[in-house]
């Protein structure tokens, strides 16, 4: 039987838009337990923005428990809970791509939503507050620090008044709600943490367009090339030109581990990995080209190409897998480097993900982008929660 959690949570901004932050908390069903807390300043944002932020980050957390969980979300935001059930379309620019990621961290069917008030979501509320305290003194809320389960007795201090909430959520439902400034009339949120993307060198399969993923039935993790080494050198060349990478990270699959370790000889600096950027894992059609695989498998095939959320032939896994655990990798690392730069070496499935969500793009446009080996590709990410698309498959190193 799949195990049941419930997630709490809320979000606030102090001036809407204003310095703003968000805190969630997934409990067990039966004893109330905490079992996962997330909370995080976000910089400049709206109620809504970062109420929205909080979902996200409740949801992962009990994904990262158990993906196959059931999950209760009780929120006192009614627009949230309204739109996210799918009873109130969701009008405004800035709302979109973050209830269209909220949906691919778990199967819709496995999600249900509650309205509670206020003084019912209080550990949440709490840990919203307890992020914008520590924004406001320049620093980012730590699990250390958290008092939110020994405040919930009580009534936390408000992030605002329940009068201007209600005023909020009324005007987004009627789409009346200006949105935040953004590009150059936006705040200044300080540096971001920029992602360079580095796509793996060629290995043997790659000129010949095979699927090349996890492993799936075949087990295998192809190295690099004398052609995939030698665009490994000429990338690792220009990173280190730039000069601007201050941190390495990469698939623990041997192409990028290769890839990244020639770059990390010439930039100075070690190789961390992460299991959450490796490739999709293309089950039975691992080694096969497109078209064998459009001779064999034509039915898979086809649903595959319709649908995200189809996963390849013999147990491979489906593009929404995918953008989940990439999406939990992504976050971890925009935490960890913070207003730095870093370089991922991953695969095209990971790094078209990425560039996808950055864009608030849907699934198919995946098969819309062109990634060549060893090119290289940029998003920055601020303190507001916006993503910024700067470089996509850059290959002039290789010329």
């Amino acid at each position: 039987m799949a195990r049941k959690f419930i997630v709490e949570a809320d979000g606030g901004s102090r001036g809407n838009p204003g310095p703003a932050g968000y805190g969630a908390v997934v409990l067990d069903p039966v004893t109330g337990e905490a079992l996962a807390e997330a909370a995080e300043f976000i910089g400049t944002a709206t109620n809504n923005v970062a109420e929205y932020k909080g979902l996200l980050a409740g949801l992962r957390a009990a994904y990262a428990l158990d993906p196959e969980a059931r999950i209760h979300v009780r929120m006192d935001s009614k627009l949230v809970v309204e739109q996210m059930s799918g009873r109130w379309k969701i009008k405004h620019p800035d709302m979109k791509p973050l209830a269209a990621e909220a949906r691919t961290v778990f199967p819709p069917a496995q999600v249900t939503y509650e309205w509670i008030p206020r003084e019912k979501n209080k550990h949440a509320d709490r840990l919203a507050n307890e992020a914008m305290d520590a924004g406001k003194k320049g620093k980012q809320w730590e699990p250390r620090d958290s008092r939110a389960a020994l405040a919930t007795a009580t009534a936390a201090a408000p992030a605002r008044s329940a009068a201007a909430q209600a005023a909020d959520e009324a005007a987004e439902a009627a789409a009346t709600a200006a949105a935040p400034p953004v590009g150059w009339g936006a705040p200044d949120l300080g540096v971001p943490a920029t992602f360079v993307l580095l796509r793996h060198g060629e290995t043997a399969l790659t000129p010949e367009k095979r699927f090349s993923g996890s492993g799936g039935t075949s087990g295998s993790d192809p190295e690099l090339s004398a052609a995939g080494r030698r665009q490994a050198e000429a990338a690792a060349a220009a990173l280190a030109a730039r000069g601007t990478v201050q941190a390495i990270v990469s698939s623990p699959l041997l192409r990028c581990r290769q890839t990244a370790e020639v770059a990390a000889a010439r930039l100075g600096l070690e190789v961390r990995t992460d299991d959450g950027l490796r490739e999709a894992d293309f089950g039975a059609w691992e080694g096969l080209t497109f078209a064998e695989v459009r001779e064999r498998f034509p039915d898979d095939l086809n649903a595959w190409l319709g649908s995200a959320k189809v996963a390849p032939t013999g147990g491979g896994e489906s593009f929404a897998s995918v953008a989940r655990r990439v999406a939990v990798a992504r976050d971890k690392l925009i935490a960890r480097y913070a207003g730095r730069t870093v370089l991922v070496v991953t695969h095209v499935t990971p790094i078209k993900t990425l560039v996808r969500l950055a864009l608030g793009a849907p699934p198919e446009s995946l098969f819309r982008m062109e990634l060549s080996a060893a090119s290289l590709s940029a998003v920055a990410y601020y303190a507001d929660g916006n993503a910024s698309l700067r470089l996509l498959n850059d290959t002039s190193h290789l010329r």
